[in-house]
């Protein structure tokens, strides 16, 4: 199913992502975990392409296997800059040849000290989203920053990047995770202001371990909450009650979304069934 119908419904949607193994020798263990998430009944699951897509033939195997195997609506993440405009051709012709109708077009990461040549590539994502869009069969998802993205000078110029993103083509957003919802809805109100109406889905990530937190964090450029971090300083030494405490933060962000008027809920799942049942099970009478 095409994941633009799902928001017509007018309906919450509860949706993951998991991400492929980086090795052959880890797959068995992340299948695991993505048929126990499975098991949770989400309304799409995506799957992550990898940095400099590294782990882009099991991101198509694992897409399939979540549509085919297990019946749930696949959302493949796709990732350009890294790749000719060849070879991402051929990733879209390996989607639609397994019948993964939804992708998430992304730029990616550039690594740091890498220049990659122009010719043959694409530099941003609505380029990629122009091609996807060509093929016509499509639904494209595409990533929205609430905190902006850290290479943008500022707030509006970023609003304007993703305004290029959706007049080329762009059905959905999903955004990158954050930790205060002001900042959600400030950023919903300038994107609404700035003629930006297709539907936006939040990005929520629990974070349940120091390491996870600190890692996640510097790399995404993302503030933390005085609430979050008194969170974090008091339970810092207690790794059982961390984990709890990240699942109840994450479950309280998302109620606070749902009553504001949030219609979709994506669980940046690192992987995790345990965390992701907790938190669902949380849920219970609020989402069906």
């Amino acid at each position: 199913m095409r994941i633009d119908e799902m928001f017509k419904k007018n309906e919450v949607t509860m949706s993951f992502e998991v991400f492929p193994p980086k090795t052959d020798s880890a797959f068995d263990s992340v299948l695991s975990a993505v048929n126990e998430l499975a098991g949770i009944s989400p309304a799409y699951m995506s799957v992550t392409y990898g940095a400099g897509g590294g782990t882009s033939k099991n991101t198509v195997k694992i897409a399939t296997h979540i549509q085919q195997d297990l019946g749930i609506t696949a959302l493949a993440h796709l990732t350009c800059v890294s790749s000719s405009k060849q070879q991402v051709s051929g990733i879209i012709d390996q989607l639609e040849e397994s019948g993964i109708t939804n992708v998430l077009a992304l730029r990616g990461d550039i690594p740091k000290d890498t220049v990659f040549p122009e010719a043959g590539h694409y530099k941003y994502a609505y380029q990629l989203i122009e091609e996807i869009k060509s093929r016509g069969r499509f639904c494209i998802g595409a990533a929205c920053y609430p905190e902006g993205h850290v290479e943008s000078v500022n707030k509006d110029d970023d609003l304007d990047y993703l305004k290029a993103k959706v007049e080329t083509g762009c059905d959905f957003l999903v955004t990158q995770m954050f930790f205060d919802n002001n900042v959600m809805y400030t950023f919903l109100y300038n994107a609404m202001r700035k003629g930006i109406d297709i539907p936006v889905t939040a990005g929520i990530m629990p974070l349940t371990n120091i390491r996870q937190i600190n890692t996640i964090c510097d790399l995404a450029g993302t503030p933390l909450p005085t609430r979050f971090k008194a969170m974090v300083d008091k339970f810092a030494d207690k790794p059982e009650a961390l984990k709890h405490a990240g699942i109840v933060y994450a479950t309280e962000q998302i109620i606070d979304l749902i009553a504001n008027g949030v219609k979709g809920i994506h669980l940046y799942t690192m992987n995790k069934p345990d965390v992701a049942k907790s938190i669902v099970a949380n849920l219970s009478g609020i989402i069906d």
